[in-house]
């Protein structure tokens, strides 16, 4: 009796111990079909996030150019994500940081060199754009000899100017491929003939890029690239020294006007606000100003010198996250956008001038002035441009110092003299840190 309960109780336990596993052989498969379903969906659908910034007019299109990819591809649906510049920089940073990138996002010239440093971004440099963006263009977007952003649109640098202004009071009008002797004559000539309160030109002694356009226009390469701190004093003194005289004669606004400009308020704004007679525009923004002053604003480049003037190229793109599980449906998804020709004319010109030449073309004779704007201005920039130089990563202090510095100038709170030796200090030591 004692043998048959011990065999009995065997049993039991081996029983236990068989359904102990299979319960455990169960619940694994369950939880791996979850996981199937958290990194796909349960519809069977890949789910692609995206993230952009920009304003409605963007917003709404994307949203319906998703639409229409995902009627194209039953197989595709989107979680889209869409902020005001701002927040999408206060954001993206979080993201990367904790390896949750969207599988598609926006990405912006002056931030792609930081983030491809990162390791965050993927190389995109297999997609197929032939016939679709011009080589050259590809070419001189490639980092390190890889492409991680697609470029949506065309970009560039010029000026804008009120050409009824300077036209009624017999000034004469900028002209293309004009030099920085050109410009600042032009400022001479036309403070002779506007009355008090009026501008011909902006104070551009706070601006660090202003001034690296006048150093790369004279050959001698940006003022910051990669690690690097290349500022020229012998220019620099040069172009402040104009500009400290120009404060003097009332050449250029007094230092609590400029500091108060808004660039594209109605009141605000330089010149749509009537104080300043030119003021720098980029293409994907010159369209605002034809809206605020309709039919009063033609466009020239940048000023030039013996290397040229300006930049003029893509700044704005599609990248694709280092950590996406859906790299080449996240690839197709891209070389959709700036191909598709429906997606084009849902797209329209929201994020500028298409990148596509075939797409710009079926728009173009629906486009409004504002729009046909922002293509004068491409035009004029494009053959004199050199490369477009944003602040590097690791350089937003020195940015900054020099910012303050240069306004401390134009208060006249200091010397050009002693901002100098604030800013290149800092730029010294800023480029041994990085270098380290």
């Amino acid at each position: 009796m004692k043998g048959e309960c011990r065999v009995k109780s065997n049993v039991k336990v081996l029983g236990l111990f068989i359904f102990s596993i299979f319960l455990v052989l169960a619940l694994a498969a369950c939880n791996g079909k979850q996981g199937k379903e958290t990194s796909s969906s349960k519809d069977g659908k890949t789910n692609l996030s995206i993230m952009w910034w920009g304003p409605n007019e963007r917003h709404e299109a994307t949203l319906k150019a998703l639409e229409i990819y995902s009627e194209q591809n039953q197989n595709i649906k989107f979680t889209p994500e869409y902020l005001a510049w701002d927040g999408f920089w206060q954001k993206l940073p979080t993201l990367a940081a904790s390896k949750t990138m969207t599988d598609i996002l926006q990405m912006d010239g002056a931030y792609i060199d930081e983030y491809v440093s990162k390791g965050t971004l993927a190389d995109l440099s297999d997609i197929d754009l032939d016939g679709i963006v011009d080589p050259k263009i590809v070419e001189n977007l490639k980092i390190d000899g890889k492409l991680y952003g697609v470029p949506l649109s065309h970009n560039g640098s010029g000026i804008a100017f009120n050409r009824q202004e300077l036209e009624s009071l017999d000034i004469t009008l900028p002209q293309k491929d004009w030099t920085w002797e050109d410009y600042f004559n032009f400022a001479k000539e036309s403070r002779s003939k506007l009355p008090e309160g009026k501008y011909p030109i902006s104070d551009s002694t706070g601006s660090w890029e202003w001034f690296q356009f006048y150093q790369t226009s004279k050959g001698k390469g940006p003022v910051l690239e990669g690690k690097n701190y290349n500022i020229d004093k012998d220019l620099w003194f040069e172009y402040q020294g104009i500009y400290d005289q120009f404060r003097k004669e009332k050449i250029v606004p007094p230092a609590d006007v400029q500091a108060a400009f808004l660039e594209n308020d109605p009141q605000g704004d330089p010149m749509a606000s009537g104080t300043v007679m030119t003021r720098s525009a980029t293409v994907g923004s010159v369209s605002v100003l034809e809206t605020l002053m309709p039919g009063q604003v033609e466009v020239v480049n940048n000023p030039t010198g013996p290397a040229g003037g300006g930049w003029a190229q893509s700044t704005i793109f599609l990248s694709v996250s280092e950590t996406s599980k859906y790299k080449e449906e996240a690839k197709e998804f891209v070389r959709w956008f700036i191909s598709d020709m429906e997606a084009g004319k849902t797209l329209g010109l929201t994020r500028g001038i298409p990148i596509n030449d075939a797409i710009y073309k079926e728009l173009e004779p629906n486009l409004e002035d504002k729009d046909k704007m922002s293509r004068a201005l491409l035009d004029v920039a494009i053959d004199k441009a050199l490369p477009f130089y944003p602040a590097p990563a690791g350089w937003s202090e020195w940015v900054q110092t020099y910012e303050t510095e240069m306004e401390a100038v134009m208060f006249g709170q200091k010397s050009y003299e002693e901002a100098y030796k604030v800013i290149d200090e800092l730029g010294k030591s800023t480029a041994a840190k990085l270098g380290n």
